[in-house]
């Protein structure tokens, strides 16, 4: 039988079918005896990461404590101040960095105001210029606001209305329900009004009327026998364009489209054509022109409020257009905001425009106090040692979780079994050095200190005396920072000496792109990618040298199997030849046999 045999690819299937030899099997354990230095290089590449992870949160935990060092080593920072008030409801207080300690007394007698334009009532056209409203219908009425359609009640009697209702068609209902006369007034007295007359008391409107018509037309007063509008009916509508809002005088904006008038100096724009009175009111009060337009629809008035207090003026001007004009805001009037009156340590009558007296006003710098009411309150500005205390015992708290990891990373540990499993950096020694600069540095104390302010130590901040961690007395502390802030401050923040100036310049050292951590980092990672070079080459020569025996074997399996074929054609051709030679000679002794016979 011929075997066929090509390429390694069918090694693992004919390995042996020729020779009988498990070649495959071999050739797996020479490559794994190869591969065993692959996985000692990985196991290293393991150590190293692990190594290089400890040195990048060594530089975390080392950035977070600098943070507290950062202000610690600020002499600003002991400066800061907190205020407070024996009376809040009269005054509030805050205090910056500086400001002057001590106790002031502020007696407020007079609160800021703001100052306001209340602007002319606006002339609106009458619902009629006669008294004959035959032609007026509800809907195109000039009332300051639209009549809804539905019911409303007179006298008890139910009356419908339309927007296409004329006005006389609705007083004619009103007055046939009242048994009296229901008129428009065009002059007169009661001009721009509906006057209802009758012989008897009349009930106007009910809880389930769906018009507002009598609101709308001012009649109130139920019970008389005689009610008139309570004021004219001819109103400004908010929200039709200014050209047809029904001011008395047409509002223009130049023939152009590019009216202007001007508050405070900065300019408003409108459109007669475009813009409704609502619209331009929130112009106004989207602007920096530093006052609050509100329209009052009962008088038709427009007034502007100061955004500010204080006795400070409004100016107005029309410069392209009548808006102002038109709209009465020309022809109104000041009224003058006051300006906040109060004394310290009673001294003399100072002002400020607002509620909030700065040292613009007081002369104290750095304090800042808001006046709620008239009256008295003491405020107390005092060093702010509660916000120091609690940034030392976080300076206390991230220094020991620096130490604490270190610790965790260079200490060797023993199991209950007497295993020893060393820490990822266990006898690295800059890791031990940093530890150590550390405790030098916050154990120092520093030259020039004098009196009951020496170290750390003087603060309650003391080393615990198993590790290189801290622990803070905090009764220590407190009385230190309110009996000897100046030293304390000096501790931390001498330029030259202070321990947190010494702290920080460390710590930037070690974690700068040349110090201690990123020359460790760089050094592990250079070591890491070097094995995986090694790795990536010790891969590629055990694949050529697999590839090699598999070809060397298949060679030797394809001979052996060339062999066998020609070794079974030989014994196949000499068996078959030596069988064709004997078998004339046994016929012919058969034959000569029977010639005998």
């Amino acid at each position: 039988m011929s075997v066929a045999i090509s390429g390694s690819s069918s090694s693992s299937t004919l390995s042996g079918l020729a020779s009988g030899m498990d070649w495959t099997t071999i050739i797996n354990e020479m490559v794994a005896i190869e591969q065993e230095p692959e996985t000692q290089m990985e196991t290293q590449q393991t150590t190293l990461k692990t190594e290089t992870t400890s040195y990048q949160t060594i530089g975390t935990d080392l950035a977070t404590l600098q943070k507290d060092i950062t202000s610690l080593k600020d002499p600003s920072f002991f400066d800061s101040r907190t205020a407070s008030s024996d009376d809040s409801s009269v005054a509030t207080a805050t205090a910056a960095t500086g400001a002057p300690l001590g106790t002031y007394s502020f007696n407020i007698t007079k609160l800021a105001t703001d100052a306001s334009w209340l602007g002319a009532a606006a002339a609106a056209n009458p619902i009629s210029t006669t008294n004959d409203v035959s032609g007026v219908t509800v809907g195109s009425a000039g009332f300051a606001t639209p009549v809804t359609a539905g019911t409303f009640t007179v006298n008890g009697q139910q009356i419908t209305i339309a927007a296409t209702d004329t006005l006389q068609s609705v007083l004619d209902q009103i007055g046939y329900a009242i048994g009296g006369t229901a008129t428009y007034n065009a002059s007169g007295a009661s001009a721009d009004e509906i006057t209802l007359t009758s012989s008897s008391p009349i009930v106007l409107g009910n809880a389930n009327d769906t018009s507002n018509f009598l609101q709308v037309a001012e009649l109130y007063n139920n019970g008389g026998d005689s009610i008139t509008s309570a004021s004219p009916l001819g109103g400004i509508n908010l929200n039709h364009v200014l050209s047809s809002a029904n001011f008395a005088t047409a509002i223009n904006d130049g023939d152009s489209g590019n009216g202007q008038f001007l508050i405070n100096g900065v300019a408003i724009d409108f459109n007669a054509s475009t813009d409704t009175l609502n619209s331009v009111l929130q112009k106004i009060n989207n602007s920096a022109a530093g006052v609050t337009a509100t329209f009052d629809a009962a008088d038709n008035k427009i007034q502007l409020t100061n955004t500010t207090t204080g006795d400070v003026g409004i100016s107005l001007q029309d410069v392209s257009g009548n808006f102002l004009a038109a709209t009465g805001l020309s022809a109104g009037a000041l009224q003058r905001g006051a300006n906040l009156q109060y004394s310290i340590n009673n001294g003399g009558t100072l002002t400020s425009q607002s509620n909030t007296i700065d040292a613009t006003s007081s002369g104290i710098s750095g304090l800042s106090v808001t006046a709620q009411s008239v009256g008295a309150a003491n405020i107390s500005v005092q060093s702010d040692t509660s916000t120091i205390a609690t940034t030392i015992q976080s300076f206390v708290t991230d220094y020991n979780a620096v130490q604490n990891y270190i610790t965790s990373q260079i200490t060797a540990t023993t199991s209950s079994s007497g295993t020893v499993t060393a820490g990822a950096l266990t006898g690295d020694m800059d890791a031990e050095s940093i530890a150590t600069e550390l405790r030098q540095l916050a154990d120092a104390v520093p030259s020039g200190m004098t009196g009951a302010i020496l170290d750390l130590n003087s603060l309650g901040v003391t080393s615990n005396g198993k590790d290189d961690t801290l622990t803070v007395d905090t009764t220590t502390l407190d009385s230190a920072l309110s009996n000897n802030l100046a030293a304390v401050k000096k501790l931390f923040t001498d330029s030259t000496n202070g321990v947190a100036t010494k702290l920080n310049s460390y710590i930037t050292t070690a974690t700068s792109s040349t110090g201690v951590l990123a020359t460790q980092e760089a050094s592990l990672t250079k070591q890491y990618n070097d094995i995986g070079t090694s790795i990536t080459n010790l891969k590629d020569r055990i694949a050529k040298d697999e590839t090699k025996l598999q070809n060397e074997f298949v060679a030797m399996e394809s001979a052996i199997s060339t062999i066998n074929t020609d070794k079974q054609y030989l014994t196949d051709f000499f068996g078959y030849s030596s069988s064709s030679s004997a078998a004339p000679t046994t016929a012919n002794s058969s034959s000569s046999s029977s010639s005998t016979s």
